[in-house]
């Protein structure tokens, strides 16, 4: 299956954006969703998840509160919404799919992940 990100931009701090992540080529039935992110110079970190299994989600506790992640199966995609955005949310977002159900801890490992999609770039001003 391949991912594609969109809604990446440029947004003032204390803004929103809503991020997709398309599924083509397959479906997301079964299929567990990451979001991560990677910052200049950063190592690259989870931001979110949400579980094949229950619907189970999970965040980085920088953005518990402020970004929310949901999925439509019959749509193939994956959203992340992003409120009250901070400089410290710039990154390049990336989404990624795992097989099979995971866990609110297992969802934080990225080599769970098979499929990655190609990133939006987020740029949050001051």
């Amino acid at each position: 299956v391949q991912l594609v990100e969109s809604g990446g931009g440029l947004v003032q701090a204390g803004g929103s954006l809503r991020l997709a992540c398309a599924a083509s080529g397959g479906t997301l039935i079964n299929k567990s969703m990451g979001w991560f992110r990677r910052a200049a110079g950063k190592e690259r970190e989870f931001v979110a998840g949400i579980s094949w299994l229950r619907g189970a989600t999970g965040y980085r506790d920088s953005v518990k509160g402020r970004f929310t992640v949901s999925r439509d199966n019959a749509k193939s995609t994956v959203y992340l919404e992003m409120n009250s955005l901070k400089p410290e949310d710039t990154a390049r977002y990336y989404c990624a799919a795992a097989t099979g159900a995971t866990t609110v801890q297992s969802m934080r490992d990225w080599r769970l992940y098979v499929n990655w999609g190609q990133g939006t770039q987020v740029t949050v001003s001051s």
